[in-house]
C-alpha cells in the first residue's frame, strides 16, 4: 500500500487511538504510518464482538442447565476461544476443552483454577460462578 492510501476514515472500535501500519513512500521504502482505521474494519470488529457476546450468553444458559462449566462462559465473556485460552493459561488445547465440561471443571485442582483465573483476569472465587 502506498503512503497516500493508508486509510484515515476513522474507526470507533479503536476508541480514538491510532494504529501503526506499513506503507511504501515515494522512494519505495517501507515506512510506518499511523492510521485511524476504516469502516470495513469497524464493521468486522463489531460483528466479531457480537458473535462472542452471543456465545457467552449461550454458554451461560448451558452452565445453568448443567451441560457446561463456568469456564466456558468466562472464556467467551473475556473474548477468547479455546486456542487463545490455551496459550494464555499454558494448558494444552485438549485439556482446555476437557475443562469446559462440568466433570472436567470439577476435577481441577486449586492451582489449575488459579492459572485459569489469572489468564482470565478473575479471582478464583468468581471463576466458579456465572453472573
Amino acid at each position: 500500500m502506498r503512503l497516500d492510501d493508508v486509510p484515515q476514515e476513522g474507526n470507533a472500535t479503536l476508541g480514538g487511538h491510532r494504529k501503526l501500519m506499513y506503507a511504501r513512500d515515494a522512494q519505495g521504502r517501507s515506512v510506518t504510518v499511523g492510521s485511524q482505521g476504516w469502516e470495513a474494519e469497524e464493521i468486522c470488529t463489531l460483528h466479531a464482538v457480537d458473535a462472542l457476546v452471543q456465545l457467552a450468553e449461550a454458554a451461560r444458559e448451558r452452565v445453568r442447565a448443567g451441560s457446561a462449566s463456568p469456564l466456558e462462559y468466562w472464556m467467551y465473556a473475556r473474548r477468547m476461544d479455546a486456542a487463545l485460552l490455551s496459550q494464555t493459561s499454558g494448558f494444552w488445547q485438549w485439556r482446555v476443552r476437557r475443562h469446559l465440561t462440568p466433570a472436567g471443571f470439577a476435577r481441577l485442582s486449586a492451582a489449575q483454577r488459579a492459572r485459569y483465573a489469572q489468564a482470565l483476569g478473575l479471582d478464583v472465587q468468581a471463576l466458579g460462578t456465572v453472573p
